[in-house]
């Protein structure tokens, strides 16, 4: 059978399992990779999931939408902590992870052909959904401190845009966009008539007291912005694939019916773990919030010491820095090397749409003591490539 090809042959491949498999084959490689937190689900999620089980209507379909106790959970969370009002101008749905929130998203406000406009360096999967979508991805750079440059933004937008897409805090740089500049894109947004898609994963990892800001909770936001949200990080949640979307109400039947198709409703057992999280609240990310600062800086000094190597804009939020590599080889030869020689892996910035050798490194996702053994490698590993 001939294979020809097909809309997925444009599609970047995902490159954590590519290094994953690299970190397979040799065995004590510390991986600075995966954007994950370290600490598990908050105790009130566990305990959902007794509630769940005593009741056998829960072993059927649920609303598309999200199970109503999660939705009114929600909707209190995002008045209280993001001033963002659910009325009859918004609705809450309910995803399994903000991955799908963003897919479904694309595929509700587009059609083939048409384009988005993405920040370089992008996240990477939100590039691969628009490709997905038969669209295309308009690459706009961020400045020297992966800041949002709106007047770049502006001179982007053609007549095929519908919709630009920001994400603070942001991965895979750590940048924290302030108030400001995320208000000018969606007021941009609203004088063109195309939407501001909002990713704010990230939302409870800032340092040094940057706060960080919703655009939801712009007044004149609701026609025309989709905030995304995850669970995933702050509580620990990954594996339990749950996060949401505030859209515009005249969203809410095109996107019902691209979740119908794609999974009916988000898993109903992690529905009620995720409720159980809820009502663990914002605190139970804020107290581990200090652990994870504290190794931040501990990162922060060990690199500080190979700042001819390399160069770290200053960030505030998520839990990466991407590094500015001083050298000509390929970012992908040189984790290949970091990996064989050094045991300690990162993520080439070419997945996030950067040129030159740029590598992400995360650190929430280990131990402070693995963590600090892996910085340790990757500063010795840099100094024996590079000097």
């Amino acid at each position: 059978m001939t294979v020809r090809q097909t809309r997925m042959d444009g599609v970047q491949t995902p490159v954590i399992p590519i290094i994953g498999e690299m970190i397979r084959h040799h065995p004590g490689t510390i991986s600075l990779g995966q954007g994950v937190v370290s600490y598990g689900p908050p105790p009130e999620a566990i305990a959902q999931i007794n509630q769940f089980l005593s009741n056998p209507e829960n072993h059927k379909y649920q609303s598309l939408q999200g199970i109503p106790p999660l939705r009114e959970a929600i909707a209190t969370k995002l008045k209280t902590e993001n001033k963002i009002a659910i009325d009859t101008t918004r609705e809450v749905v309910v995803t399994a992870g903000s991955n799908m929130g963003f897919l479904n998203a694309i595929l509700a406000i587009t059609n083939p052909g048409d384009e988005v406009i993405l920040q370089v360096p992008y996240y990477f999967n939100h590039e691969m959904a628009i490709a997905i979508a038969g669209c295309h991805p308009v690459l706009v750079n961020t400045d020297e401190n992966y800041q949002l440059r709106p007047e770049a933004i502006r001179a982007a937008i053609t007549e095929r845009t519908r919709a630009i897409v920001t994400i603070s805090p942001n991965n895979p740089t750590g940048a924290v966009y302030p108030e400001a500049a995320l208000r000018e894109v969606n007021d941009l947004c609203r004088t063109h008539g195309i939407y501001h898609i909002h990713d704010e994963a990230y939302e409870y990892f800032t340092y040094n007291d940057v706060k960080h800001f919703s655009p939801g909770a712009i007044a004149t936001s609701a026609d025309h912005t989709i905030s995304l949200f995850s669970l995933s990080k702050a509580y620990g949640f990954a594996s339990w694939r749950i996060g949401y979307m505030v859209i515009p109400a005249h969203l809410l039947l095109p996107i019902m019916k691209i979740q119908d198709t794609n999974v009916i409703c988000p898993a109903v057992v992690s529905q009620y773990a995720a409720l159980g999280a809820l009502q663990a609240g914002v605190s139970y990310c804020k107290d581990r919030l200090g652990a994870i600062a504290a190794v931040r800086q501990l990162m922060l000094n060990e690199l500080a010491q190979i700042s001819h190597l390399c160069t770290i804009p200053p960030t505030a939020g998520a839990f990466y820095f991407l590094l500015n590599i001083h050298t000509s080889l390929d970012a992908m030869q040189l984790i290949e090397r970091l990996i064989q020689e050094h045991g300690v892996a990162a993520l080439p910035g070419t997945t996030f749409g950067i040129e030159g050798c740029y590598l992400r490194v995360a650190y929430a996702a280990l131990p402070k003591d693995t963590a600090m053994e892996g910085i340790g490698r990757l500063v010795k590993g840099l100094k024996t490539v590079l000097e």
